[in-house]
């Protein structure tokens, strides 16, 4: 009986190896054929020219409504810790700066930041598209509609979400104990949990194409868990080898930040393409057994 059992178990590793065994060359394939290092550095230069409209139209978004309004600090707190490694007191400065400068201009220049945070969605909607290979696009009205709730939305959901987590920490720690250290945990995960679920939602909203969740849910781990990874290793680079500092001076805050949004960009789009070689390789992989067999 448990040779039988033995055996059973035996034939399934066997089959699900067999399954299984030709993802890693699609993979590598597709990663050729999309060409990452080159998006990315589009990516990177598109997102580093439209950060300032985009950090513009979200924050004065947030300020129309007087809850958030009050969370707009901890909002940038929240992303400057755990988006922006080692340099991220120098470039909240910056940035915040160039907020506070743009946010003076006329009516017709902030519609033109509007417009040109709305060509940065645009791209990154394209890109995810070409990756997924959709060849139906969508209609120009309900592509603006998307750019635009994502540009009002999606400030005031992370100002929910943020408020909700930290009214349920602020619970948790009004206990007189903390059993074996649940809060502390959840905080510290906290950053890991947001890039998980922020993932998922791009890889299974922005393309034109059902993506199940199984499938954005690996590329999302997948990018989350090296995100965190990244962040450490860059900003122990940084710290320990301050080369930048001393070749660019005043001027290092900008080749530290393209740096890191490429590598970030590499990072998402590494994700999008586990996503979607997974979802194609199990599109694929049953024909290729029937044909084998």
């Amino acid at each position: 009986m448990s040779f039988k059992v033995e055996l059973i178990n035996f034939q399934g590793s066997l089959a699900f190896w067999r399954k299984h065994k030709r993802f890693f060359p699609y993979l590598l394939k597709r990663l050729n054929q999309e060409q990452l290092p080159v998006v990315a550095g589009y990516l990177s230069y598109v997102c580093l020219m439209s950060l300032v409209p985009l950090l513009v139209v979200m924050l004065s978004v947030m300020t129309a409504f007087p809850l958030f309004a009050e969370l707009q600090k901890t909002v940038e707190e929240f992303v400057y810790q755990n988006f922006v490694p080692a340099a991220g007191d120098v470039v909240q400065q910056y940035l915040t700066g160039f907020v506070s400068n743009a946010s003076k201009m006329s009516a017709i220049a902030i519609i033109f930041l509007f417009v040109v945070a709305i060509l940065l969605i645009s791209a990154i909607d394209k890109t995810l598209n070409r990756i997924w290979r959709v060849t139906e696009k969508r209609r120009t009205i309900t592509s603006l509609a998307m750019y635009w709730m994502v540009l009002t939305l999606g400030p005031v959901f992370v100002g929910a979400s943020i408020a909700l987590t930290s009214y349920i920490v602020s619970l948790v720690s009004l206990g007189d104990y903390d059993l074996l250290g649940i809060t502390n945990i959840f905080v510290r995960s906290m950053p890991l949990l947001a890039s998980i679920f922020a993932f998922v939602i791009l890889y299974m909203a922005v393309p034109n194409k059902v993506v199940p969740f199984k499938y954005a849910l690996s590329g999302a781990i997948f990018s989350a868990i090296l995100f965190e990874v990244a962040k450490k290793v860059f900003a122990l680079y940084l710290t320990a080898f301050p080369s930048y500092q001393a070749i660019y001076g005043a001027l290092a805050t900008i080749p530290i930040l393209f740096l890191w949004i490429y590598l970030s960009w590499l990072i998402v789009l590494g994700g999008a393409m586990i996503t979607v070689s997974l979802q194609e390789y199990n599109d694929v992989e049953p024909a290729t057994e029937e044909k084998e067999s």
